[in-house]
């Protein structure tokens, strides 16, 4: 009898370490995005390189087009941790984490080779786990490029034009600051009803990147695109600080070493949709200006000084003093 509940002690021993060794790690990701935009494509490599380092350890579940929430809804989610991941734009992230109103500066950057350089440098990083308070933390940055102006009536070739116009922007103090300081009327309305408020007159116009504009079709309505480039709002991929910190050492460099190599892949997903979606919408009758972005420049002067004695107008001359 000894010996039989000593071969019964054995395997379930040798039964809870299968368990063990057999367990995964499931994440669950979600995001507003289509799964045909560049930065879900990027998101589905992550996922793919997690799965390979951890030889199925870990595993990312993806759901797309707001199929769990809004941006903010999602944030929110990953608060409490109730989802491990999301991708969001930097832009309804200010709200919860107020160093990121940096990126709603309106030519912040003086080329994508800056932008960079500042993004994969020290302050980036810095910006990345500043949320940690908040409960969230940055895992990378996503190229979302640079947004401009895009208006049903007529073009906006300089500051003046937009005088009048109600342009919708993302539900970001900076970004309403912006379009006021330009001239504009800035109307906040969530991405997923743009449409239809562009179709019914609610609004005049928005801006957004090449992608975006194309692949929301919103260039059915709006036949005119003025490339001014006045921010660059990066994507941020987002997850729980709760959730990150459940990992162990090994599950967490698996994660991050598969964001990473994400990063390079969605990159040049980017470069590939921006060179798509211009030529998609020309031939869909849109005119494409170039507008000289010395009067922008010189319209938000006045946020700048705005900031003064504040720690994102000291994060402004750090930037800036970057070569």
């Amino acid at each position: 009898m000894k010996h039989f509940f000593s071969i019964l002690l054995f395997l379930e021993i040798i039964f809870m370490s299968c368990q063990t060794q057999s367990r995964v790690t499931v994440l669950k990701l979600a995001h507003a995005l289509d799964i045909s935009h560049p930065v879900h494509k990027g998101m589905v490599v992550m996922a793919e390189k997690l799965q390979e380092k951890s030889r199925g350890k870990m595993k990312v579940d993806i759901y797309p087009s707001g199929q769990l929430g809004n941006e903010r809804e999602l944030i929110e989610m990953l608060q409490i941790g109730s989802l491990a991941m999301t991708k969001v734009s930097t832009a309804p992230l200010e709200s919860f984490v107020p160093e990121m109103k940096i990126f709603g500066v309106p030519y912040l950057f003086r080329d994508e080779a800056h932008r960079w350089k500042v993004l994969n440098g020290e302050i980036g990083n810095r910006l990345l786990l500043s949320g940690q308070n908040y409960l969230v933390r940055g895992l990378c940055y996503y190229d979302a490029g640079s947004r401009s102006f895009y208006t049903k009536n007529h073009p906006v070739e300089t500051p003046d034009d937009l005088g009048g116009l109600k342009i919708r922007v993302m539900k970001s103090i900076t970004s309403m600051e912006m379009v006021k300081c330009l001239g504009g009327s800035a109307t906040p309305i969530p991405w997923g009803e743009l449409y239809t408020a562009l179709q019914q007159g609610v609004v005049d116009g928005a801006e957004n990147n090449p992608p975006s504009f194309h692949l929301s079709r919103h260039y059915e309505v709006c036949k005119y695109y003025s490339l001014d480039e006045h921010t660059s709002v990066p994507d941020i991929l987002l997850m729980s600080r709760a959730v990150w910190d459940r990992l162990t050492p090994e599950e967490q460099t698996w994660l991050q070493e598969a964001v990473d190599e994400s990063v390079l892949a969605q990159r040049q997903y980017w470069k590939e949709a921006v060179q798509e979606a211009l030529k998609v919408v020309q031939e869909a009758g849109v005119q494409i200006i170039h507008p000289d972005k010395t009067p922008f420049r010189e319209k938000v002067i006045p946020m700048y000084e705005s900031f003064k004695g504040t720690p994102i107008y000291d994060l402004i001359q750090e930037i800036k003093a970057i070569e």
